[in-house]
């Protein structure tokens, strides 16, 4: 879920993904302030949407993944083996502490114009790749004021240094919410189509199905 909020948009791209053989699930991340947040662009909704988006932490999202896999592990139809996990703008630092975090169970996660990936914070999620045994994915929009190339660069140059397996890939004549449909203008097809390529590779190379 990106900061907009669960909507039918994600809805169809988390069926994207469950046409190809996964369980998928996905969470409303606002669910401890609100039950249903629904963005109507306007200034007073977006104040209000910033303040959902930073009332969360790494940590949080960490917990909450812990719940969602222990809760998919009660239906048969669900594998309790090896997981992945993708994250949209806020939620591209939460799938990338997930993996870190929820290394025995997480093995492929990918993170799509993901905003605070390397910060000056002592939490930032770049601190705890070296902990990441599966594989990362970045796919980055070339003009993004959220997610700027200095910090992509900061965090390729700290990636390297480390040991895990990594891809950070640029989307050109791209912006931030290339991938959704809905998002207008910046909707962007072509990159869009290469970006579920690409996480469904990753999926293919990483998950096995047990």
């Amino acid at each position: 879920m990106d900061a907009p909020g669960k909507r039918e948009e994600l809805h169809q791209m988390a069926r994207r993904i469950a046409t190809c053989g996964y369980w998928v699930m996905l969470p409303n991340l606002y669910y401890r302030r609100v039950k249903e947040f629904v963005m109507d662009w306007t200034e007073e909704c977006r104040t209000v949407m910033f303040e959902h988006m930073n009332s969360l932490s790494n940590s949080m999202m960490v917990d909450d993944c812990r719940s969602l896999l222990k809760a998919a592990s009660e239906y048969e139809s669900a594998s309790t083996g090896v997981a992945g996990c993708v994250g949209y703008c806020m939620s591209g630092p939460f799938a990338f502490t997930a993996a870190a975090e929820i290394n025995d169970r997480i093995r492929a996660a990918a993170s799509i114009h993901g905003v605070r990936l390397f910060t000056d914070s002592e939490l930032s999620p770049h601190l705890r790749a070296h902990e990441v045994k599966g594989e990362l994915y970045f796919g980055c929009a070339e003009t993004d004021e959220w997610a700027p190339r200095e910090m992509i660069d900061n965090l390729e140059n700290h990636l390297s240094q480390t040991d895990v397996r990594y891809r950070i890939e640029w989307y050109p004549n791209t912006e931030h919410g290339f991938v959704f449909p809905d998002r207008g203008a910046k909707y962007h097809q072509n990159a869009s189509e290469r970006h579920w390529h690409r996480i469904l590779s990753l999926f293919e190379r990483n998950l096995k199905f047990s």
